[in-house]
């Protein structure tokens, strides 16, 4: 994938408030932008016909769809039963994404719940490694994407996605750049953009730059991180800092935009990105 295509999480809400997917892809499309996360976040509760109908519609309007499983997953739960419940949401977004013609499903993976980072990475790798191995069997052929998170709290820093990335088959990861910021209260400006952009490179190939799944918004933060998402022109995010780094690595795959006015945002960010491009 060498081109850079940009659409929203969820729905464009200039869709009409409908929740159908079909509806939300005809929308993309009308907009001009090029993608859409399908969002599964409170639960994947789709039926096979209606999938297939998405990625019908999906391929027949030439958008390009990924899936963002439920939020209710910590692969680091103490309870036996939290992390299999957990391993069941993940698989059932996977595949769900596969019958929906979608290739990545974004997903957060977990929390530290104040164990080591080192012992969690190693819980989390073992309990994905489980629905990998599950998915495998069952034919489905979709990335699993552990998001670069916001939150201290949270596992999912860089050096983490890109690790676990590199050692499982099957697993690349989701970088969102607002989260990277808010959770270090920098990495908002061209060098470490592409301090982050050099780090992929390295860690997992030329190859992943061409194909990745990117999160940009507006992002409020603080001292613990991620507070809330805001529209691109009320934070301090340096959006086109950003696209002009995207430009220069040559990156391709997905951007999604989460911003609270979604289309909007999309919309000026491929604007840009094109204007940069010229």
């Amino acid at each position: 994938m060498n081109r850079l295509s940009f659409g929203t999480a969820g729905n464009p809400l200039s869709s009409g408030g409908t929740k159908s997917t079909v509806d939300g892809i005809k929308r993309i499309a009308e907009l001009g932008l090029d993608c859409l996360e399908i969002e599964f976040v409170m639960g994947v509760n789709i039926g096979d016909a209606t999938a297939h109908q998405i990625a019908a519609v999906a391929l027949h309007r030439n958008i390009r769809l990924s899936v963002h499983a439920p939020y209710y997953i910590n692969l680091n739960a103490r309870e036996p039963d939290k992390v299999k419940a957990s391993q069941t949401r993940l698989w059932q977004a996977a595949r769900a994404a596969m019958l929906c013609g979608a290739g990545d499903v974004a997903f957060h993976a977990g929390f530290y719940l104040g164990d080591p980072p080192e012992k969690v990475y190693e819980t989390v790798k073992l309990n994905l490694s489980s629905v990998l191995e599950q998915m495998d069997k069952d034919g489905i052929k979709v990335r699993l994407r552990p998001e670069l998170m916001g939150k201290a709290s949270q596992f999912g820093a860089l050096n983490e996605v890109l690790r676990i990335s590199d050692e499982l088959p099957g697993v690349a990861p989701c970088i969102d750049f607002a989260h990277w910021h808010a959770r270090t209260g920098v990495f908002n400006s061209y060098d470490e953009f592409a301090t982050m952009l050099n780090q992929t490179r390295e860690r997992l190939g030329e190859a992943a730059l061409k194909d990745m799944h990117l999160h940009v918004a507006g992002i409020a933060y603080g001292k613990s991180g991620e507070k809330r998402h805001l529209n691109l022109k009320d934070s301090d995010f340096a959006y086109r800092e950003l696209l002009q780094a995207l430009k220069d690595f040559r990156v391709g795959g997905l951007l999604i935009c989460e911003s609270p006015n979604l289309e909007d945002d999309s919309q000026m960010l491929k604007k840009a990105f094109a204007e940069q491009m010229m």
